[in-house]
């Protein structure tokens, strides 16, 4: 008898329709499972479907093919992330599907967050639950394109596919290999994030070197960087502005008025903060 595989599509043939419910019996062989459908079928009809198995361990099906099967691989979207277990990713059909916390970074601080999209294939397990495991960047190899029509400091946009100590490695929207080496950014990157940076340098076998700092002349210097921590801590409001008195700023700030006049420009050219009523407010 040819076994009914979860994870994968087969043609059944439908037996009929359930009593006062929009479900139909499809089989395959000798194998039974019950198909959800927003369509219309007749007895004897053939069709296309995706096996699962739902909570209760029966066989269903749907005519809803999911952007990825055992076998391939597809995006999916991170819904939910258990530290313990691992993440969980939805197909669009039947219950989320785990990805195993081995199979996830070493460290929790780069794990996905909702939202974010993992390039995941299927497999299913000894008690036919369906799992989800991360393509390696091996596989992206015959996908990366060559980049040979991008400019320097031109931004790119894409979703981060392997991190670890010495950088992050996205696959950009326009298929291309960019390398964010861990001295490129102020923050580490999430794996499934989608980040966007800029080139800084095209290397000979067409993937790219890609920076997520702002460029030096576009970057806040430290006395501005101080002026927005002081904010942040004390709830996005102080009672300083540019017109504020020099000693005051002096011991507060531990610069003078002039470099602090100058760091609020910055800031305000950059649109991170507002002045008014002798006050200074984050935006």
């Amino acid at each position: 008898m040819e076994k009914l595989n979860v994870g994968t599509i087969h043609a059944m043939h439908v037996l009929g329709q359930l009593e006062n419910d929009d479900k139909y019996v499809v089989q395959k062989g000798r194998t039974e499972a019950l198909l959800q459908t927003e369509k219309s079928y007749d007895p004897g009809d053939l069709v296309d479907v995706f096996v699962y198995k739902n909570e209760q361990k029966k066989f269903m099906a749907t005519d809803q093919i999911p952007p990825v099967i055992v076998g391939t691989y597809g995006w999916v979207d991170v819904v939910d992330v258990i530290p313990h277990l691992g993440a969980f990713i939805s197909i669009g059909v039947g219950e989320d599907i785990l990805v195993f916390k081995e199979d996830l970074p070493a460290f929790k601080s780069v794990w996905p967050e909702r939202e974010d999209k993992l390039f995941v294939t299927l497999k299913a397990d000894s008690k036919d639950r369906l799992l989800a495991i991360p393509a390696k960047e091996s596989y992206f190899q015959d996908m990366f394109q060559f980049a040979n029509d991008v400019d320097l400091n031109e931004q790119v946009t894409g979703r981060v596919i392997r991190v670890d100590r010495e950088g992050a490695v996205i696959y950009t929207d326009d298929g291309y290999r960019g390398f964010i080496h861990n001295t490129e950014r102020e923050k580490e990157p999430r794996l499934g994030q989608s980040v966007t940076g800029r080139i800084i340098e095209v290397k000979e076998d067409g993937s790219l070197n890609i920076s997520l700092l702002p460029m030096k002349h576009e970057r806040l210097d430290d006395d501005a960087e101080k002026i927005l921590a002081y904010l942040t801590e004390v709830g996005g409001e102080m009672d300083f502005w540019d017109k504020s008195d020099a000693e005051a700023i002096k011991r507060t700030f531990h610069m003078s008025k002039s470099a602090f006049k100058r760091a609020l420009g910055r800031l305000m050219k950059h649109g991170k903060i507002t002045q008014q009523d002798g006050k200074t407010k984050l935006n």
